[in-house]
C-alpha cells in the first residue's frame, strides 16, 4: 500500500497545483491579462488573399478608381442676385487709405483698437455734407462713422508723426450716437 500512496501523492500536488494557476489567469483576465495570444493567428489573417478573393479585390480597386458619371439637379433654383447697399452709393470718394483706429476708454483710461481698415471721407452728393466712415477688413462692421464738421479739431499725436486724435459729438458706429476720443494711425507719415 505505500506504493500506492506514493503514486497518488504526486498527482494529487499537480491537480492542486492546476486550479491555482487557473485562478491567477482569470483574475488577470479582468485587467486585460491573461494567457497570451499566439501571434500566428494575426499574421495569417494580414495574408494577401489568393484565388478568387484576390480578383474580388483587384476588381474593387479599379472600380475605386473610376469616376462616376453621375448628374444631380439643384434642389433650390437661386433667384436673382441680391443687391449689397451700403448706404454710400449718394457719395463720392474724396479720400481712402487703410489705417488702425483706436477708442480711449475713460473708464480704464486706456486706448481700445477699434479695428483695422480702409478710412474713407466720403462727401454726399445733393447735401454736401462730409463724413468719416471705416469699415474692418474681414467683417466689414463699421468701426466710425460720424460727420467731419467745422468745430472738429484734429491734433497730430505727441511722438509719433503718423497718427492723429480728434474728438467727435456724435459717432454712430455702434447704432446711436455717442462722444468718442479717436486716434488713427496711418501706415507712414507720407499718407497725409
Amino acid at each position: 500500500m505505500s506504493a500506492e500512496e506514493t503514486k497518488s501523492t504526486p498527482v494529487e500536488e499537480k491537480k492542486e497545483e492546476q486550479p491555482k494557476s487557473l485562478a491567477a489567469d482569470s483574475i488577470f483576465s479582468m485587467f486585460g491579462g491573461g494567457p497570451k495570444k499566439e501571434k500566428k493567428e494575426e499574421k495569417e489573417e494580414t495574408d494577401e488573399p489568393s484565388g478568387s478573393s484576390k480578383k474580388k479585390t483587384e476588381e474593387e480597386d479599379a472600380a475605386d478608381e473610376e469616376e462616376p458619371d453621375v448628374h444631380f439637379e439643384p434642389v433650390i433654383h437661386l433667384t436673382e442676385k441680391v443687391e449689397i447697399k451700403t448706404n454710400e452709393e449718394d457719395e463720392e470718394s474724396l479720400f481712402k487709405m487703410r489705417a488702425k483706429l483706436f477708442k480711449y476708454d475713460s473708464d480704464a483710461k486706456e486706448w481700445k483698437e477699434r479695428g483695422t481698415g480702409d478710412v474713407k471721407f466720403l462727401k454726399h452728393k445733393e447735401t454736401q455734407k462730409i463724413r468719416l466712415v471705416m469699415r474692418r477688413d474681414k467683417t466689414l462692421k463699421v468701426c466710425a462713422n460720424h460727420y467731419i464738421t467745422p468745430d472738429l479739431k484734429i491734433s497730430s499725436n505727441v511722438g509719433s508723426d503718423r497718427s492723429w486724435i480728434w474728438n467727435t459729438m456724435a459717432d454712430v458706429s455702434e447704432g446711436y450716437p455717442e462722444t468718442q476720443t479717436l486716434a488713427i494711425r496711418f501706415a507712414n507719415s507720407e499718407s497725409e
